[in-house]
């Protein structure tokens, strides 16, 4: 019997003890024991219901592209449960000047595919329309033979193409709603490499994107699907329907590991007054947390793991009456950049992104807060946020409404920041992970940090630890 210990109740550990249960119900001689340190699991996908609306205090959803969320529902026979977003009504505002100004049709991501709508657009001055009809025929990026391309920022690459004005206008608020970081400080490589890719292959980016456009609608020939995906009841019903698949007696919440030692050939994990031995650890945790729980295993890779920064968030729930709901502009919500002088990065009109989410006669506004240059925003008080986010509603949409409720959370560093270096940090890390068998990373902290992502995080860690073992193979 092989015994494996999962560090972080999180959905990348949630995800690693499910892969590990599967093998466990199909007869492989092996068990786990998660080890949670807070009351609950799931981490950041909580789903509140207030009022007969459905507030999301992390997450609302997952980008449909990465497949992984979305497959592990299906397993949970959750596949009839999962929603698109009301893509008919998908609409975004940039706040420019203190006005809401949409964001012209055809830009992917940051990238203008579409002359036109941008030419009209007030939203750029016409030196950057100029920089952007220039774009397109940008050549190829060379590098030396033989060399990699040195890493570079976000706003580097887009500054490159489109000038400061896509950075301060585009780049920077659309990083900030992703990420909670900025765009001079997250890496290009890690972050979007396929925008790297694309300046390498094609020169210009607009051209690039257009023709994947093309070849993705030439080869699928379908509808295109909706940006984002959802569960009908929420993101916590993947998290109470993970657990229910899991082992009950194999879950110990509020149950901190103070640490992980490398004991022989096998793992001591120490929790409370109580310490156990393993066969493997997982550790699925924020890369600061393992960067603590490790440190008596190598001080070289807790370092590193140490280097790995992160970002805090606050998301404000307010729900409002009819009459608002009527106000509010069509669309999916807007982001503000920094340069407007907002604490508020962003806000969702979840009841048109979501109708389901809220009834007809109910406003569902969620706004987001913090990020890399606003940490302190988790020294206010609930009440103080809410003030916060008020008197900004009534600044960028006149909303001066009283709310029917309002929900406050705080997330504490958990937005991870892929900064420049950070894929030579990850081979480090890698570097020295193998020469520690029995040993597993997860998390948002690697090569990803969308939900999808964490999944996919879990059930390779979990499949590599059963490799090690024997217990797994690629077929």
């Amino acid at each position: 019997m092989k015994h494996i210990a999962i560090i972080g109740g999180g959905i990348s550990g949630l995800s690693a003890a499910f892969t590990i249960e599967e093998k466990r119900q199909s007869g492989t001689d092996v068990r786990y024991v998660l080890f949670e340190s807070g009351p609950r699991l799931g981490g950041v996908l909580v789903t509140d219901r207030v009022d007969d609306c459905l507030v999301e205090a992390g997450p609302d959803s997952f980008l449909t592209e990465k497949p992984w969320a979305a497959d592990l529902c299906r397993k949970l026979g959750l596949g009839d449960q999962l929603i698109g977003s009301n893509d008919s009504e998908r609409k975004t505002y940039i706040v420019a000047k203190g006005k809401l100004r949409v964001m012209p049709d055809g830009l992917m991501f940051m990238v203008p595919t579409k002359i036109m709508p941008t030419v009209l657009s007030p939203l750029f001055s016409l030196r950057t329309k100029l920089r952007m009809a220039a774009e397109w025929f940008y050549p190829p990026r060379v590098h030396p033979p033989n060399q990699a391309p040195e890493d570079e920022t976000v706003a580097d690459l887009v500054k490159r193409h489109y000038g400061p004005e896509m950075v301060e206008m585009l780049a920077d608020p659309l990083l900030s709603g992703v990420y909670g970081g900025e765009a001079s400080q997250l890496s290009v490589r890690a972050v979007l490499p396929r925008f790297a890719d694309m300046e390498k292959k094609h020169g210009s980016l607009g051209r690039a994107m257009l023709d994947s456009r093309k070849k993705m609608g030439a080869v699928a020939n379908v509808p295109a699907r909706p940006l984002f995906t959802s569960l009908r009841d929420g993101m916590q019903q993947m998290v109470d329907a993970l657990v229910a698949r899991l082992d009950a007696n194999s879950l110990k919440t509020s149950s901190l590991v103070q640490s992980v030692i490398r004991q022989n050939d096998s793992w001591i994990v120490s929790a409370g007054y109580q310490s156990d031995q393993f066969d493997a650890v997982i550790v699925a945790t924020p890369a600061h947390v393992a960067s603590t729980v490790l440190q008596s295993a190598d001080e070289n890779l807790s370092r590193e793991l140490g280097e790995i920064a992160y970002s805090s968030s606050v998301t404000v729930t307010i729900g409002y009456d009819d009459k608002v709901r009527r106000s509010l502009p069509p669309g999916f919500g807007f982001l503000v950049p920094r340069s407007e002088g907002h604490r508020m990065l962003a806000a969702t009109f979840v009841h048109n992104k979501f109708p389901h989410r809220a009834p007809d006669n109910r406003a569902l506004v969620r706004c987001f807060l913090g990020g890399a240059r606003d940490e302190q925003i988790l020294d206010s008080s609930e009440e103080e946020i809410l003030q916060i986010v008020r008197a900004e509603l009534r600044q960028i949409i006149s909303l001066n409404a009283e709310p029917l409720f309002a929900r406050v959370y705080k997330w504490k560093a958990s937005m991870a920041q892929y900064s420049v270096g950070h894929l030579e940090r990850l081979q480090r890390i890698e570097s020295l992970r193998q020469k520690l068998p029995g040993l597993a990373l997860a998390g948002n902290g690697y090569n990803g940090i969308g939900v999808p992502d964490c999944v996919r995080s879990g059930a390779e860690a979990a499949g590599r630890i059963l490799g090690e073992m024997g217990m797994w193979s690629a077929a």
